[in-house]
């Protein structure tokens, strides 16, 4: 029984060093590209002869096989570890809505099926890494999300007392109510066709100082919070980075230790063979040492 037990945590251990390993990653993730591929190519499925639709839709049901047949693969091999992963969760929801038999009818369940492109995000070294500094920078992102409200709330209630009492039914609809006056700050901070759409319109209503409003309202709202917004993800990004760099130079020490521990082991083992041959020698001319003559 436990020699049993002793091969199944072996061979369990040498099938997830199989899932670990650089070639079964970068299998996997061509033929994620692929299906990525062939599902942009099947959005053109009305110009496309009858056999070519029915071989990408082959491949794109292969695809999917072998992606649950992936993820059933790990759950065997991690078992109970394999939910401990927030990605694993993710990869087990999105191939798992691709394998009812209605889904390839389905037209939302078939449009969610290239949702399996995101899962580059975590295998991929580079996007993880990414991905994990932005998933970091939530927090901080929320308050700098807080800020922002608050702005546009102000500017909001404000373009509303100023330009929303009018006539003129362009403008109106722009700012005639709180709502529709956050929805118009909100295009003038990203700056879509805020000069023509929606500053312009107010002016020629007979608010000449509408300029320096929507100026100041674009400094505060895009020039200095959305730069603070980018100066978190940068941040967080740096600090992703500096997490890896930390964790190859512990990894580094970790080996040069191993190194310098099996050099001190070799050097113990010379050292007594050396005491060793020392007491051999010494027990050998003792022996071989004439003896004194009886006087």
């Amino acid at each position: 029984m436990k020699q049993g037990t002793l091969d199944y945590e072996t061979y369990n251990s040498r099938m997830e060093q199989v899932i670990e390993s650089r070639p079964f990653r970068d299998g996997v993730t061509g033929l994620i590209i692929l299906n990525a591929v062939v599902l942009g190519i099947l959005t053109y499925e009305d110009s496309l002869s009858t056999g070519l639709v029915s071989l990408l839709e082959f491949i794109d049901r292969a695809a999917t096989y072998l992606f649950a047949i992936e993820i059933l693969f790990k759950l065997i091999v991690y078992r109970g570890r394999f939910f401990q992963s927030g990605w694993n969760w993710f990869d087990f929801i999105v191939i798992g809505m691709s394998l009812p038999p209605g889904a390839q009818g389905f037209s939302v369940l078939r449009a969610m099926r290239v949702l399996r492109v995101l899962r580059l995000l975590h295998i991929v070294p580079m996007m993880r890494r990414i991905t994990e500094a932005l998933l970091k920078a939530l927090p901080g992102m929320g308050a700098i999300f807080a800020v922002l409200f608050l702005i546009t709330y102000v500017g909001a209630v404000m373009a509303t007392n100023m330009f929303g009492h009018t006539d003129n039914p362009e403008v109106a609809l722009l700012f005639g109510d709180l709502p529709s006056s956050a929805y118009s700050l909100f295009q003038v901070m990203t700056m879509d066709g805020w000069r023509f759409e929606v500053v312009q319109k107010v002016v020629d209503d007979g608010h000449p100082y509408a300029p320096a409003f929507f100026l100041t309202f674009i400094f505060i709202a895009s020039f200095a919070v959305l730069n603070l917004f980018i100066a978190l993800l940068v941040d967080a990004l740096a600090e992703e980075q500096r997490a890896v760099a930390d964790e190859h130079l512990e990894s580094i020490e970790e080996e040069i230790a191993d190194e310098f521990g099996e050099a001190d082991r070799e050097r113990t083992i010379i050292l007594e063979h050396l005491e060793h041959l020392k007491r051999e020698i010494a027990e050998l001319k003792a022996a071989q040492a004439p003896s004194k003559p009886m006087k």
